[in-house]
Protein backbone atom coordinates (compact mmCIF):
# COMPACT_ATOMS: atom_id res chain seq x y z
CA UNK A 1 0.00 0.00 0.00
CA UNK A 2 1.29 3.39 -1.06
CA UNK A 3 0.53 6.70 -0.35
CA UNK A 4 1.58 10.14 -1.70
CA UNK A 5 4.08 12.28 -0.45
CA UNK A 6 0.97 14.59 0.01
CA UNK A 7 0.08 12.52 2.92
CA UNK A 8 2.93 12.91 5.16
CA UNK A 9 2.73 16.69 4.22
CA UNK A 10 -0.61 17.48 5.27
CA UNK A 11 -0.06 15.05 8.52
CA UNK A 12 2.65 17.13 9.12
CA UNK A 13 1.13 20.79 8.40
CA UNK A 14 -1.69 19.60 10.56
CA UNK A 15 0.04 18.53 13.52
CA UNK A 16 2.35 21.67 13.44
CA UNK A 17 -1.27 23.80 12.37
CA UNK A 18 -2.34 22.11 15.82
CA UNK A 19 0.67 23.01 17.86
CA UNK A 20 0.30 26.99 17.08
CA UNK A 21 -3.15 27.11 17.91
CA UNK A 22 -5.98 29.53 16.29
CA UNK A 23 -3.53 32.97 16.75
CA UNK A 24 -3.12 33.60 13.34
CA UNK A 25 -3.54 31.83 9.46
CA UNK A 26 -0.24 30.63 8.48
CA UNK A 27 0.38 31.01 5.10
CA UNK A 28 1.66 28.18 2.47
CA UNK A 29 5.05 30.08 1.84
CA UNK A 30 5.85 29.85 5.73
CA UNK A 31 4.70 26.01 5.85
CA UNK A 32 6.55 25.57 2.71
CA UNK A 33 9.65 27.25 3.95
CA UNK A 34 9.81 25.44 7.41
CA UNK A 35 9.44 22.04 5.47
CA UNK A 36 11.51 22.71 3.05
CA UNK A 37 8.88 21.58 0.07
CA UNK A 38 7.79 23.28 -2.69
CA UNK A 39 5.34 25.70 -2.21
CA UNK A 40 2.77 25.30 -5.43
CA UNK A 41 2.85 21.44 -4.63
CA UNK A 42 2.19 21.54 -1.01
CA UNK A 43 -1.03 24.46 -1.51
CA UNK A 44 -2.56 21.70 -3.79
CA UNK A 45 -2.52 19.63 -0.93
CA UNK A 46 -3.58 22.24 1.98
CA UNK A 47 -6.34 23.25 -0.55
CA UNK A 48 -7.53 19.33 -0.70
CA UNK A 49 -7.93 19.78 3.38
CA UNK A 50 -9.22 22.70 2.71
CA UNK A 51 -11.91 21.13 0.77
CA UNK A 52 -12.71 18.22 3.31
CA UNK A 53 -13.03 20.82 5.94
CA UNK A 54 -10.22 19.73 8.08
CA UNK A 55 -8.54 23.10 7.08
CA UNK A 56 -9.61 26.49 6.85
CA UNK A 57 -8.34 29.64 4.77
CA UNK A 58 -8.26 32.59 5.34
CA UNK A 59 -7.95 34.38 1.62
CA UNK A 60 -5.78 38.13 1.50
CA UNK A 61 -2.27 39.38 2.79
CA UNK A 62 -2.78 38.23 6.20
CA UNK A 63 -3.99 34.91 4.70
CA UNK A 64 -3.37 30.84 5.61
CA UNK A 65 -4.46 27.99 6.99
CA UNK A 66 -5.58 26.99 10.26
CA UNK A 67 -7.72 24.30 11.52
CA UNK A 68 -11.13 23.97 10.72
CA UNK A 69 -11.99 21.74 13.62
CA UNK A 70 -10.06 20.62 17.19
CA UNK A 71 -7.82 17.80 16.83
CA UNK A 72 -9.40 15.73 18.77
CA UNK A 73 -11.71 15.72 15.74
CA UNK A 74 -9.54 15.11 12.60
CA UNK A 75 -8.66 11.61 12.60
CA UNK A 76 -6.16 10.22 10.37
CA UNK A 77 -7.83 8.42 7.74
CA UNK A 78 -9.71 12.40 7.43
CA UNK A 79 -6.13 13.54 6.21
CA UNK A 80 -5.62 10.84 4.19
CA UNK A 81 -9.37 10.76 2.34
CA UNK A 82 -8.94 14.21 1.94
CA UNK A 83 -5.40 14.02 -0.13
CA UNK A 84 -5.11 10.48 -1.71
CA UNK A 85 -9.19 10.02 -2.24
CA UNK A 86 -11.33 7.82 -0.56
CA UNK A 87 -11.21 4.94 -3.12
CA UNK A 88 -10.63 1.52 -2.29
CA UNK A 89 -6.76 1.13 -2.69
CA UNK A 90 -6.67 -2.31 -4.27
CA UNK A 91 -9.24 -2.80 -6.95
CA UNK A 92 -10.01 -6.40 -8.25
CA UNK A 93 -10.88 -6.43 -12.28
CA UNK A 94 -11.85 -10.15 -12.15
CA UNK A 95 -8.76 -11.43 -14.72
CA UNK A 96 -9.59 -14.65 -13.09
CA UNK A 97 -12.88 -14.83 -15.23
CA UNK A 98 -10.77 -14.73 -18.58
CA UNK A 99 -7.67 -17.40 -17.28
CA UNK A 100 -6.75 -20.61 -19.38
CA UNK A 101 -10.40 -20.13 -21.27
CA UNK A 102 -12.45 -19.59 -18.25
CA UNK A 103 -16.11 -18.67 -18.53
CA UNK A 104 -17.42 -15.47 -16.33
CA UNK A 105 -20.59 -18.27 -15.78
CA UNK A 106 -18.74 -20.55 -14.48
CA UNK A 107 -20.17 -22.07 -11.00
CA UNK A 108 -16.19 -21.18 -9.89
CA UNK A 109 -17.30 -17.40 -10.15
CA UNK A 110 -20.51 -17.07 -8.19
CA UNK A 111 -18.53 -16.33 -4.79
CA UNK A 112 -16.23 -13.15 -4.49
CA UNK A 113 -12.42 -13.06 -5.35
CA UNK A 114 -10.84 -14.65 -2.44
CA UNK A 115 -7.42 -12.20 -3.15
CA UNK A 116 -9.90 -9.29 -3.34
CA UNK A 117 -11.70 -10.46 -0.22
CA UNK A 118 -8.15 -10.40 1.61
CA UNK A 119 -7.39 -7.10 0.56
CA UNK A 120 -10.46 -5.96 1.32
CA UNK A 121 -10.04 -7.44 5.06
CA UNK A 122 -6.87 -5.99 5.11
CA UNK A 123 -7.72 -2.45 3.99
CA UNK A 124 -10.51 -2.47 6.08
CA UNK A 125 -8.32 -3.05 8.93
CA UNK A 126 -6.15 -0.42 7.97
CA UNK A 127 -9.03 2.32 7.46
CA UNK A 128 -9.62 1.34 11.39
CA UNK A 129 -6.94 2.14 12.71
CA UNK A 130 -6.32 5.41 11.11
CA UNK A 131 -9.72 6.38 11.79
CA UNK A 132 -9.31 5.71 15.35
CA UNK A 133 -6.01 8.14 15.60
CA UNK A 134 -6.35 11.46 15.56
CA UNK A 135 -4.22 14.67 15.67
CA UNK A 136 -4.67 15.05 19.09
CA UNK A 137 -3.33 11.61 19.67
CA UNK A 138 0.28 12.56 17.15
CA UNK A 139 0.71 15.85 19.80
CA UNK A 140 0.17 13.50 22.73
CA UNK A 141 3.01 11.34 21.28
CA UNK A 142 5.35 13.63 19.78
CA UNK A 143 8.32 15.40 22.27
CA UNK A 144 7.73 18.51 23.66
CA UNK A 145 10.72 19.68 22.40
CA UNK A 146 9.58 18.87 18.49
CA UNK A 147 6.25 21.13 19.78
CA UNK A 148 8.38 24.22 21.39
CA UNK A 149 11.03 23.89 18.54
CA UNK A 150 8.22 24.68 16.23
CA UNK A 151 6.23 27.29 17.98
CA UNK A 152 9.24 29.15 18.51
CA UNK A 153 9.98 29.14 14.79
CA UNK A 154 6.90 30.40 14.15
CA UNK A 155 6.71 32.86 16.40
CA UNK A 156 10.76 34.16 15.21
CA UNK A 157 9.07 34.26 11.47
CA UNK A 158 6.16 35.74 12.03
CA UNK A 159 4.94 38.49 9.89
Amino acid sequence: MRMSAGVEWGLHCCLTLAWLGDAEAVPTARLAAFFELPPAYLNKQLQALDRAGILTSTPGARGGFRLARAAERITLMDVVAAIDGPDDVFRCTEIRQRAGGASAAAPEFRRPCGIASAMRRAEMVWRRELAAQTLADLMADASAASAERTRRHFARTSR
